[in-house]
């Protein structure tokens, strides 16, 4: 079957949450092939399997808050950030959730070299860091070996959403954006389509 990237817009979380859980369904009975969808989302706050992950919800001012299937902690999602859900199936051979989280963060860390930034990962904490802060946080859920829920890149989203949670347990001030550290034009719109063209290259080749 054929790759497929799906271009949701701005869309509610529980929206996307539903169509997520729909593609989940579809990918495991062998409907469809590996689908990315990417979208951005109204505020929200979404908090994952950790335990006391809600206890780091300092003041939300209002925001929503979803618990979610993924593994992690609590986090930001809003305007500004590019949100990408792979509904991939994981091959025999690659049967490693640490291993598909390195996959995401390498893909990302080469993304993110053409704009002449450097990333790296941090053994520690799952994710892309850039200067020690954390520019694109991840997390995964998997059934039977079927991933989704996925990543956040920020691009240039509002940080003071992040001033109200200790964003994935730790400090606000360990989040940056793609726009403090380039002045090439960037938007949500270019980096669509720039995950849209190479996602599944980086894809496949991985799958191999």
């Amino acid at each position: 079957m054929s790759h497929l990237v799906e271009w949701l817009g701005h869309i509610p979380y529980e929206q996307a949450h539903e169509l997520m859980k729909t593609r989940l369904r579809q990918r495991l009975d062998g409907e469809i092939g590996d689908t990315l969808l990417l979208c951005t989302h109204p505020a929200v706050y979404t908090v994952g399997r950790q335990k006391n992950a809600h206890h780091n919800i300092i003041n939300p001012q209002g925001t929503p808050i979803v618990s979610v299937e993924r593994g992690g902690n609590v986090t930001f999602h809003g305007p500004g950030q590019l949100v990408g859900y792979p509904i991939v199936q994981i091959p025999n051979h690659k049967r490693d959730i640490h291993g598909f989280l390195r996959f995401i963060e390498e893909y990302w860390i080469e993304q993110l070299s053409q704009w002449n930034i450097t990333a790296n990962r941090d053994d520690r904490n799952t994710g892309v860091w850039v200067d020690g802060k954390k520019i694109v946080a991840i997390g995964i859920s998997l059934r039977r070996w079927v991933s989704w829920h996925g990543f956040a890149l920020n691009i240039d989203v509002d940080l003071s959403y992040y001033q109200r949670i200790n964003p994935c347990g730790m400090s606000s001030a360990l989040v940056t954006r793609l726009c403090d550290h380039t002045k090439r034009e960037n938007s949500v719109s270019i980096l669509r389509q720039q995950v849209e063209s190479s996602f599944f290259s980086h894809w496949k080749q991985w799958c191999r």
